[in-house]
């Protein structure tokens, strides 16, 4: 999950879940029950705040330090800051939050009874980003995904009571396809937080030196090495896709626009001959609208 930045309005309740908005993928749509979608948005300002913190993109110093406890000696400190987090979410199930985000999210885990394992992933993946900013192999970039994007699809099936290991299995493989579409979307934006996920026996593998990732287009090698991880991602999102058969109703329509919101990117990254230096490729609404009607379909 990443938004773009909106602007802010001093609430950082607001101010977070005023991002929903500008993702990639759709968070509550209008067309779930009403308690889903409340539910949904109030694992949205969690993972959006842990996001946030672990990307450096909250006001120094500001009302969410203020409300985490964090001594203003340690506000731009974001490992101290996701140490306060994790303080804080532990008191959603064992106590009274301190931030309003996570007050918001502690009538969410009673009435779904949600345990704390997928948001402590998600506040894992956020530290080791501040450790790790490299990734060897695939494998290394996956066991990352299992952090970073794999407990949001998790969260969703249980929160709409639809969890099995199978369905689990299925959203894992499409989380982790989203991760690395947004990872291809935005090589740029992450080289300039130093961070490079492309595995780095892939770039080996193409010639690609990090020098070439800060072109303002990309060389030859550069796109081969996009293309490659564009095929490993649609792999995973085909390997995910069942899932949406093994639902019904609103459901299978939301699951159904993730699935297409990662083939369709995928379809702007090729349209755009895989050159993401420039900025990320978005695909067109048509072009959503046609993956979703085919995944519905159970079509390629």
């Amino acid at each position: 999950m990443t938004g773009r930045d909106t602007a802010r309005t001093g609430d950082p309740e607001r101010d977070t879940l005023a991002k929903a908005a500008a993702e990639n993928f759709p968070v509550a749509p209008f067309f779930l029950p009403r308690d889903w979608r409340t539910d949904l948005m109030a694992v949205y300002g969690f993972a959006r705040l842990v996001d946030d913190i672990g990307d450096g993109d909250l006001t120094p110093g500001g009302a969410d330090a203020r409300l985490l406890g964090v001594p203003p000696g340690a506000a731009e400190d974001r490992l101290a800051l996701l140490d306060a987090f994790e303080e804080d979410l532990r008191r959603v199930f064992d106590g009274t939050p301190r931030h309003p985000l996570l007050r918001r999210l502690r009538p969410t885990v009673r009435r779904r009874a949600l345990t704390p394992e997928p948001f402590l992933g998600l506040i894992a993946a956020n530290r080791q980003d501040q450790l790790v900013t490299r990734y060897e192999t695939f494998d290394d970039l996956l066991a990352y995904c299992e952090l970073s994007a794999n407990p949001v699809g998790r969260l969703v099936l249980a929160v709409t009571g639809t969890s099995t290991p199978e369905r689990v299995r299925r959203s894992d493989a499409i989380c982790t396809a989203l991760q690395i579409v947004e990872h291809l979307q935005d090589v740029a934006e992450d080289l300039g937080r130093d961070r490079i996920y492309l595995p780095a026996e892939d770039m080996k593998r193409f010639h690609v030196q990090e020098a070439d990732l800060a072109a303002r287009t990309a060389g030859a090698s550069v796109r081969a090495l996009v293309a490659h991880e564009s095929r490993r991602a649609r792999d995973l999102l085909d390997e995910g896709a069942p899932l949406v058969g093994s639902v019904h109703g609103r459901l299978k329509l939301l699951l159904a626009g993730f699935v297409a919101g990662g083939r369709a990117a995928l379809a702007a990254i090729a349209a755009a001959e895989h050159d993401v230096l420039p900025g990320p490729p978005r695909p067109r609404k048509l072009r959503l609208l046609r993956e979703v009607g085919v995944t519905l379909r159970g079509e390629g």
